[in-house]
């Protein structure tokens, strides 16, 4: 069984997008770590991925400058907190949101939300192994 996460620290995230009670954050490109059951070794890839909260409502971070990376920070949903990773796929209802650094000077964007899901472009790039 393989296991993938988006790998917060070092993904960049291109935009973020209100329309209406939504918010998309969009990365690009989102680096994704690969992991095989039973092996040590591990992978890395990039796709383009936009976390989608439904609604939703962006708390901080609606003046940040993008693209910009990202430094790292939580994803929230439900009783689950993911820090500094988000797994692939991600689709819930309830209290979900994030909480994010961004730049250099590690602004926050921080996004209060009733349902979240990832839209995944294309499909994964190869990098290379981690070992």
């Amino acid at each position: 069984m393989d296991l993938t996460s988006i790998e917060l620290p070092g993904s960049i995230i291109h935009s973020v997008r209100v329309e209406g009670d939504q918010v998309r954050v969009r990365f690009e490109p989102a680096y994704l770590i690969q992991t095989m059951t039973g092996s040590k070794e591990r992978t890395r890839w990039h796709q383009n991925i936009e976390l989608v909260f439904d609604g939703a409502r962006l708390l901080q971070g609606g003046d940040i400058a993008l693209p910009a990376e990202c430094r790292g920070g939580d994803v929230m949903e439900n009783v689950y907190t993911y820090r500094d990773m988000v797994p692939v796929p991600l689709e819930s209802r309830g209290q979900t949101g994030c909480r994010l650094q961004v730049g250099e000077d590690k602004a926050v964007l921080e996004v209060e939300a009733e349902a979240v899901r990832m839209e995944r472009e294309d499909h994964p790039h190869y990098i290379e192994h981690l070992r």
